[in-house]
């Protein structure tokens, strides 16, 4: 099989390239967006054929460095494109963090390719424009996202699901009280899982399950009223489904991304383990409650987003990187990050049954709108 990464320099990057590897499939391109150390690393172990770079300015030293590397080096969004759509390719990773993973996983599927997708934005944002492509095409839409990738598992031979639950480990401020004087280096220290800025913050304000409530009621086609979320500081269940039956079922296991990766790759069968194996004598206790919607007001702005629909998750998603973005700055207090995006939500007139032109011009009406709320 052949694969190409988008994001390759991102954890969710380094991790499929070591399934690849273990797996025996041929890596045919990788992108990333200004690690030209990186992604130069990567060509000369992995050898792949086409290298992109989303940074134009940075091209120029990447081609440099990759001189005498047997390998296309290209940059810019169209480069990302490049390799999403390059002919030999059979599944593409798409690991971008944000908005950016939008059109190139858009157009992979116009190219008939198979998307194991951990970018849960490029859902949140235009899940039904990429479901729609993607049946046109029969291509398949694997979720990654570890969340997502249990609950594509627990579903499979089963009937519709009656209720999905989504699992999230609290990040670092669960037992917090007073969320006053957090800082950016705080944030990002999460207990589980090692990720990205923008997903760990995510995860230290519980937006990441807004937007995983969203990319569910799309990828599962289940109304979001069918959609819980509980608190599971182990990160052992990964989410659970429930059946009309009152049965529910399970998809447990240590917490590492390398599984879903290797599973979005070999479905339907399952491949070779990759991960520590589950020992049920060290597991002291799995607890489950509810979460704090007054410390984490995240979810229900998910909810809010997901009813509205349209435009509407797009704006939430937008909101929420530029907020995250000037945390990370030192430029907004933590607690502020739920303010700036309810009210750029509450200011969008949503339009309704988008096409992709209109989710992008929603897109960066909120970045704009949230910019000039911090900069005043």
């Amino acid at each position: 099989m052949n694969i190409s990464i988008l994001g390759s320099t991102g954890s969710i990057g380094i991790s499929s390239l070591e399934v690849i590897e273990a797996l025996g499939f041929k890596l045919i391109g990788i992108t990333g967006g200004e690690n030209v150390e990186k992604l130069v690393e990567q060509a000369k172990r992995f050898h792949p054929k086409i290298v992109a770079i989303r940074n134009q300015e940075k091209l120029p030293e990447l081609k440099e460095k990759l001189k005498d590397i047997d390998c296309e080096v290209i940059g810019g969004t169209d480069g990302i494109i490049g390799v999403s759509t390059a002919q030999r390719v059979d599944k593409v990773i798409v690991a971008i963090s944000g908005s950016n993973s939008l059109i190139p996983t858009l157009s992979a599927i116009k190219s008939g390719k198979g998307i194991c997708l951990a970018s849960k934005e490029a859902m949140v944002m235009a899940g039904e424009i990429l479901k729609n492509e993607a049946k046109e095409r029969n291509c398949s839409i694997i979720p990654v996202d570890s969340e997502h990738s249990a609950i594509f598992q627990c579903l499979q031979g089963q009937n519709k699901p009656k209720r999905i639950i989504l699992t999230a480990s609290g990040g670092p401020f669960l037992n917090r009280e007073n969320m006053d004087g957090i800082s950016p280096e705080e944030a990002l220290f999460h207990p589980t899982w090692p990720m990205g800025k923008r997903i760990t913050v995510d995860s230290a304000t519980l937006m990441n399950k807004a937007l995983e409530i969203i990319e569910a009621s799309f990828l599962f086609d289940i109304p979001v009223d069918y959609i819980d979320v509980v608190i599971h500081p182990e990160s052992i269940v990964h989410s659970m489904v429930e059946f009309s039956d009152g049965s529910v079922l399970a998809q447990m296991s240590h917490p590492d991304m390398k599984l879903a990766i290797e599973y979005s790759l070999t479905y339907p069968n399952r491949g070779k383990r990759l991960i520590k194996q589950l020992d049920f004598k060290e597991i002291e206790k799995l607890s489950f409650f509810t979460p704090d919607h007054d410390r984490f007001p995240s979810i229900k702005l998910g909810y809010i987003a997901a009813e509205k629909g349209g435009t509407m998750p797009a704006v939430l998603n937008a909101a929420d990187e530029v907020a995250v973005s000037y945390f990370l700055q030192g430029k907004l207090k933590f607690k502020e990050i739920f303010n700036v995006v309810k009210k750029i939500m509450d200011d969008h007139k949503v339009k309704e049954s988008p096409d992709i032109d209109d989710i992008l011009s929603a897109d960066a009406w909120a970045r704009e709108e949230a910019r000039c709320l911090l900069n005043f």
